[in-house]
């Protein structure tokens, strides 16, 4: 099928002129209706904000919302990227792990530890939850009811809730995301209190990371103010011409084809699962909702082989030339899990099962 973004970047190609650019109308519109029509959130054009990425848009985020030694917490594991930006931003980092439990396939099942959560959010120094939703690396989706509970505990204890929803196109085909922004404008009783952030982008699911466009929708206009104002001290405003005409190609012509891409990414997440519990009687795998990164429970393996998972990642490039992520970069809560990125084509995917399956095995 064709790649709609990619006729649209050599059509913008052909006019010659590659300066700076301003974005257009179509740009806009292109990010309301598909939204409203695929995932039925109707964002009002007043509030959104372009930059050059969602990991700069977070950064801006911060920066427009934190004050020095302020408190940001993190469900972990989670995108080892965040732990940057926190540091970056001259805050701590409150880490609230994830709960798990292994159903009788040795599937993982994640869940929020709302004690722990409510805790870390009544920290006084505590101003953002950094929310990643759908999260890497655990693949879950979070439920609008799930949604609505963090926000009313972060409205409660006065807390900005920031989304990261870069992977939201990626669902399983027979899932479907929850936009944070349409559980807040449903009626959510504390809407009026909480101020929230949705950083989005088309990077992920057209595979345009390298255009340099994402987006932020942000109600609050007292804080789109703040965060607009840091995006231009922080010169990430500048947006990429290619990245403009991308976006609104994948927003306007893309549904059919990220549709049998989400088929493609499900059954290869499919054939890794069921051939490495095949190959492992100890591993477990992660249920895998959303995004195409597969988190898989490497424990016993790093125990039986006395070595830490980022020992064992390293083993695995070094001697099999498998390059997996090393669950301890995704936080504490992700020691001894790796990270397998799904998003090639299955013959690729293939030979790494079975380089890994190999490399596992030696000495095992």
């Amino acid at each position: 099928m064709n790649v709609p973004r990619r006729e649209a970047v050599m059509r913008r190609a052909t006019h010659g002129c590659y300066g700076y650019t301003m974005v257009p109308d179509a740009y806009y519109a292109a990010i309301i209706d598909w939204f409203a029509t695929r995932h039925g959130w109707n964002i009002g054009r007043n509030e959104i904000l372009y930059t050059i990425g969602v990991v700069p848009a977070i950064a801006a985020t911060l920066k427009a919302v934190c004050q020095t030694g302020d408190n940001v917490v993190l469900l972990t594991p989670v995108y080892n990227i965040f732990f940057n930006l926190v540091r970056n931003a001259g805050c701590q980092t409150v880490e609230v792990p994830l709960l798990f439990t292994a159903d009788d396939r040795r599937t993982l099942h994640y869940a929020i530890d709302w004690e722990a959560l409510a805790d870390a959010l009544a920290l006084e120094k505590t101003t953002v939850l950094l929310l990643c939703n759908p999260h890497n690396p655990v693949g879950r989706i979070w439920t609008a009811d799930e949604l609505s509970r963090i926000a009313r505990l972060c409205a409660a204890h006065g807390v900005t809730l920031v989304a990261d929803e870069i992977h939201n196109e990626l669902a399983a085909p027979h899932l479907t995301y929850t936009p944070l922004g349409r559980v807040m404008a449903d009626g959510m009783t504390s809407a009026e209190t909480l101020r929230y952030v949705v950083c989005a982008s088309p990077s992920k699911s057209f595979n345009t990371a390298g255009l340099q466009n994402a987006f932020l929708v942000v109600a609050d206009a007292d804080l789109r103010r703040r965060i607009d104002r840091a995006i231009n001290l922080n010169e990430v405003c500048d947006v990429n011409p290619f990245g403009i005409e991308a976006t609104i190609a994948a927003y306007t012509e893309g549904g059919e084809w990220l549709d049998e891409l989400r088929h493609y990414l499900w059954d290869n997440y499919l054939f890794v699962r069921d051939e490495l519990l095949r190959g492992f009687p100890d591993i477990a795998v992660a249920d895998l909702q959303a995004t195409y990164l597969m988190w898989v429970d490497c424990r016993a393996i790093c125990e039986r082989k006395g070595m830490d998972d980022k020992a064992l990642a390293n083993e695995l490039l070094e001697n099999g030339k498998v390059w997996l992520c090393a669950g301890s970069d995704y936080g504490k809560a992700g020691a001894g899990f790796l990270r397998i990125n799904l998003a090639c084509p299955r013959a690729t995917l293939r030979e790494a099962v079975l380089r890994l399956i190999r490399e596992l095995k030696i000495k095992n």
